[in-house]
């Protein structure tokens, strides 16, 4: 499907919606082909933040060599992708009632144009040119037999996204909320949901309360890095706690979420460049026991590594590679029955992976209506 998508000459322009900013980028095949370039969102201003968006989108498309096929774009939040309408966020005034965005776009460019979650575009966008190819590949480089073809996605940011992608699918669900990980449970309090704990408010209220602070004096989570790390003046001790948790949390919610997915789990967003401080707990938290038994239970059935760590990584591509006879043939097969999963960060980056993931979703959609 990579090698399809790379040789397309088709060109989609896309966007990465945010609450603060609006980023506009025309991809071709797997290379970016203008852009990024960005626009102020005004989300509290329905028409502001409409006419921001046409002016984008109209400002990318006179500097494309060829007219664009579609429009793809990222969106924040459950609503009624398929048909464009967005609608009932609470925290995107502009979106409050319902606005249908993707016919508008429709009518002024003239072209379709597809909508979808940005958790469900970055997992996609991992999984057709990051980071399930990449662990693919390095599996082959190593003479492993073993390929997967299932990814779960984890942004971390403002809130805590999620997005699944099966055999090339992306799992987009009934009522356009599958992989909806923000609603799993909260490890550390499971009275609320799990983006309490992993998010940029979530790592900020740790710190705050290990350090007997208001939480609106906390620092952003840029800052809570270099503390953790000694680079900046603070409390290391609580900042590498705050992240500490953040990994008990994420880590927890991808046990629930690959116990049902059985795949890789790719982490992005902008606390994923903290990755070192959460990742190692994050992993921790996926290979925990029920401790109910005895012995006790692993809480994941495959066994988690974190693939960002070169002697876990080295572990994790080895496996177990068996030979096994065909009897009555001479021939054997060489297989690897080790059930293992591995979480790594974002190859692409976030909004690139964002961006490729629109492209591929709006080219398999025009596909798929001309087939």
């Amino acid at each position: 499907m990579t090698k399809e998508i790379a040789q397309d000459p088709r060109i989609v322009m896309t966007l990465d919606a945010g609450r603060t900013g609006l980023k506009f980028s025309a991809i071709r095949g797997t290379g970016l082909l203008a852009g990024p370039s960005s626009r102020p969102t005004e989300a509290d201003d329905r028409d502001r933040c409409l006419a921001n968006i046409i002016a984008g989108f109209e400002d990318l498309q006179a500097l494309l060599p060829d007219r664009a096929v579609a429009i793809s774009f990222a969106f924040p939040g459950p609503v009624d992708y398929p048909q464009g309408i967005i609608a009932g966020l609470k925290n995107f005034e502009a979106f409050r009632d319902p606005v249908p965005l993707g016919p508008i776009l429709e009518e002024r460019f003239g072209i379709p144009v597809f909508i979808n979650n940005d958790g469900d575009l970055f997992v996609y966008g991992e999984a057709i040119a990051g980071f399930l190819p990449h662990v693919n590949g390095m599996l082959e480089a190593a003479g492993n037999p073993k390929r997967y073809h299932n990814l779960f996605g984890l942004t971390l940011g403002t809130g805590l996204g999620g997005g699944i992608v099966r055999h090339g699918e992306l799992w987009i669900g009934d009522n356009s909320a599958g992989g909806e990980a923000w609603l799993l449970r909260n490890k550390w309090n499971p009275s609320v949901h799990a983006e309490e704990g992993a998010s940029i408010r979530g790592v900020r209220r740790v710190y705050a309360a290990l350090c007997g602070m208001d939480e609106s004096d906390a620092p952003e989570p840029r800052s809570l890095a270099e503390i953790a790390m000694g680079a900046a003046s603070g409390n290391p001790a609580a900042a590498l706690e705050a992240f500490g948790r953040l990994g008990d949390v994420a880590g927890d919610a991808l046990a629930q979420a690959l116990t049902l997915i059985d795949g890789l789990a790719v982490i992005g967003g902008g606390i994923a460049g903290a990755h070192p401080l959460f990742l190692p707990r994050m992993v921790a938290a996926m290979n925990a026991t029920y401790d109910g038994y005895t012995p006790p239970m692993r809480r994941l059935a495959p066994v988690a590594f974190n693939f960002e760590d070169p002697a876990e990584r080295e572990s994790f591509l080895r496996g177990e590679v068996r030979s096994v006879e065909v009897p009555g043939s001479g021939r054997r097969i060489s297989y690897d029955p080790m059930r293992r999963t591995a979480v790594g960060v974002t190859r692409l980056g976030t909004s690139e992976a964002v961006a490729m993931g629109a492209c591929a979703f709006a080219l398999r959609e025009l596909d798929a209506r001309e087939r």
